[in-house]
């Protein structure tokens, strides 16, 4: 069994996608031998909606301050709770290089659009579809990448494209995106945690 966190600053709705693709798993083979759960979410947002899922979906997590990660505090908590892989969805904050070379190779994050294009601070979210509208791309998609010290900056393990239509607006993108999101990631955390 390997033990996965997540790290988010809002919604959260990847937790929720994650832990029914981890059900349907077991489900269809209880004896797996490449078994993952959600051990803990971790937020640096007491207000973070994510917080509600967890509590809903019987995951512990824990709400840290930037100091604690910046201090140490938050990579032990991690190395008590036995965590062997570490899954970004939708935070916002530069990871502390000290839980990046503990988790080397172990880190990864999903981010809304074909990187290197519509990376880096302050792209997130509706930011990313609304700028790749107003370059008038005519693909957008995912990239699931391992993380380093920069934002969105890591090697990239797989991108999927989608079109874009006419008369598609940033919302529309969105939720395209987030299905793209919801059908890729899960399956690509479990192809990682069953290589360590």
């Amino acid at each position: 069994m390997k033990n996965i966190s997540v790290f988010v600053s809002g919604n959260g709705s990847n937790i929720e996608n994650i832990q029914k693709y981890i059900i349907s798993r077991k489900l269809s083979d209880p004896d797996r031998l490449d078994s993952i759960q959600i051990k803990m979410v971790f937020t640096d947002n007491k207000n973070a909606y994510a917080l509600s899922r967890c509590e809903r979906l019987g995951i512990p997590n824990h709400i840290f301050n930037m100091e604690s990660m910046n201090n140490g505090e938050l990579l032990d908590k991690m190395i008590d709770e036995g965590i062997d892989f570490v899954v970004l969805s939708g935070f916002l904050k530069l990871v502390h290089k000290d839980i990046i070379e503990y988790f080397d190779g172990k880190i990864i994050n999903i981010h809304p659009a074909l990187l290197p294009k519509y990376g880096g601070q302050g792209m997130y979210g509706m930011n990313v579809h609304r700028k790749v509208m107003e370059n008038k791309e005519s693909y957008s998609g995912i990239s699931i990448h391992y993380v380093n010290e920069k934002y969105d900056d890591g090697d990239i393990v797989i991108q999927q494209r989608q079109k874009i239509n006419v008369g598609d607006t940033p919302e529309i993108l969105a939720n395209k995106i987030h299905a793209l999101e919801y059908l890729w990631y899960p399956v690509v955390i479990y192809s990682l945690c069953s290589k360590i």
